[in-house]
């Protein structure tokens, strides 16, 4: 099975918070040249299978000054939920330009080494023992990149972002 965590940078005033507006948009995404497109462009980005992960690893920073105010928990999961009609489908978040700074603000300012601290035992061990930490703590610091530079590029640009979660 698989899942990921798709994110694209939009104008704001384009986007609909009815939950028909996310499918169309974030389903167009998929459309292999545009997808290509869009990667190339860094204004979309996608977590396969870890994005779950990640946001624990934020969520160790929600004590730290970076952190307050939930700013840890916008780069995944926060946002404002478009709900499925009949909650038969994983919902969809659009985090406003205001989150998105938030967002790039905090992973600007914190410190991976001690997310990393905190986290990064849990996180190392749901990997089971053939994985050397150093190479696990990798997969994590190049998450990290790609979502901060994500976040700069779509906050520079004043855009907002749209979230889908694919099952």
């Amino acid at each position: 099975m698989s899942f990921h965590m798709h994110l694209r940078a939009v104008q704001n005033s384009g986007v609909r918070l009815s939950y028909a507006w996310p499918e169309e948009f974030m389903g167009a995404a998929w459309d292999w040249d545009v997808h290509q497109a869009e990667y190339d462009a860094g204004i979309a980005e996608s977590i396969e299978k870890d994005f779950s992960s990640v946001h624990e690893l934020y969520e160790a920073g929600s004590g730290l000054s970076e952190g307050r105010g939930g700013a840890w928990e916008l780069p995944v999961y926060g946002g404002d939920i478009v709900c499925h009609p009949e909650d038969e489908q994983p919902p969809f978040v659009h985090l406003t330009p205001d989150a998105v700074r938030r967002a790039s603000a905090f992973l600007t300012d914190v410190s991976f080494d001690v997310l990393w601290e905190t986290a990064g035992p849990k996180l190392h061990a749901t990997f089971g023992p053939g994985w050397a930490e150093e190479d696990v703590r990798g997969i994590y610091v190049q998450h990290h990149a790609d979502l901060r530079a994500f976040y700069q590029r779509a906050a520079v640009a004043g855009s907002a972002v749209v979230k889908a979660f694919w099952y």
